[in-house]
């Protein structure tokens, strides 16, 4: 199982506020930390003593901070890459290298004697890891992380995430992501629109974007990238993450029967694995429900999205549930009751035959 993270920024708030964050954060099980020293501002010592303050605490519930960190930082602070005692004593659990060495310092830094973890960028679309893996580092110490993008459409695209994020699954390491939230509202620099790792979950809701993260099944821990995130984003994070089958929204039709209600949301749903291009059938329904008087109503034209009932009219096949994936005539026999979430019907895309998921209503429609 994963670890969910949040992000603090010491130079842009008070400890105070901070450690309030990661208490409300751990009490939701949140284990992981993420800060960012990639310059040093003002007095050196004053800015490391708030940050060392900052990880005291998180270290004292439990949790893994991270601080990201480049190569000019360890000009500024007079750091070799064979010497990393200064992160030991800050009480980092690691580093994160928002730019790469050659490979062979990298892969070097995974053998240090703090058991320090590396964390390299996954953002870049390089061979970079391939390199490292070439100079055979301690794989326990090697992780992977991608970026967050402040600038609004500069995030990454669904299909390069993928294609980025398999080049460290091949090598079975620990890989992040950021997800962003909707109330936070700043990171490490002054101008941000939210930060997350891909673009088209900029707008979306925590909840959603984890959903998308578990169906895509290739990374392992998730971290807030702004600060700070609200107690019902932090929630329905950690319900979202940990639940056993993802659970998609959907808004009920005003004449949705409670009975039908009953049917979408106090049962678990399979995929069937014969699989069909129109919808995609939860069977089993129709055999717990076979006996059940579901009438004929809302019959309307079928698009993409819509949650169908099977009626009175359609036999043997009456109270199976399904999912349209596509527009499609209505003959009379399914029932049309709600309407899958429009901002979760691209995740559509990414539910497998044979797997299961839940329904939990949304709103009315």
């Amino acid at each position: 199982m994963g670890k969910l993270g949040v992000s603090v920024y010491p130079e842009r708030s008070t400890y105070e506020e901070d450690a309030a964050y990661l208490d409300l954060a751990a009490k939701y099980g949140f284990k992981r930390v993420f800060t960012s020293l990639l310059e040093i501002k003002g007095q050196k010592d004053d800015v490391l003593n708030e940050f060392k303050r900052v990880i005291d605490h998180a270290n004292s519930l439990h949790m893994q901070v991270i601080v990201d960190i480049n190569p000019g930082l360890f000009s500024q602070l007079g750091i070799t890459y064979d010497n990393l005692a200064f992160f030991h004593d800050l009480g980092a659990w690691g580093i994160r290298l928002d730019v790469g060495f050659n490979g062979l310092n990298e892969a070097e830094m995974t053998h240090n004697p703090y058991g320090l973890k590396i964390e390299i960028n996954m953002s870049q679309g390089t061979k970079q890891i391939d390199n490292i893996m070439s100079f055979s580092p301690n794989r326990d110490n090697l992780l992977g992380c991608h970026n967050f993008y402040p600038h609004r459409f500069s995030g990454l695209g669904t299909s390069f995430f993928q294609d980025t994020t398999a080049s460290f699954n091949k090598y079975d390491l620990n890989t992040a992501a950021f997800v962003n939230s909707q109330n936070a509202t700043f990171g490490p620099w002054p101008t941000q629109d939210g930060l997350p790792t891909i673009e088209d979950h900029r707008n979306l809701s925590i909840e959603t974007q984890v959903k998308h993260y578990i169906l895509m099944d290739s990374i392992n821990d998730l971290i807030i990238g702004n600060a700070y995130a609200s107690e019902e984003e932090l929630q329905s994070m950690h319900d979202a993450f940990t639940a056993v089958y993802p659970t998609l929204s959907v808004s009920t039709n005003k004449d949705i029967t409670t009975l039908e209600k009953e049917l979408l949301f106090n049962n678990q749903h399979t995929y069937r694995g014969d699989r069909s291009e129109y919808i995609i059938r939860s069977s089993e329904m129709r055999m717990k429900y076979a006996d059940e008087n579901i009438p004929v109503h809302n019959t309307v034209d079928i698009k993409r999205g819509d949650i169908l009932v099977d009626n009175n009219e359609y036999g043997q096949y009456k109270a199976e549930v399904e999912i349209a994936l596509q527009s499609m005539t209505n003959d009379g026999r399914a029932n049309v009751v709600g309407h899958i979430d429009p901002n979760e019907l691209f995740l559509l895309n990414y539910l497998k035959p044979w797997s299961n998921f839940y329904f939990k209503e949304h709103s009315d429609l």
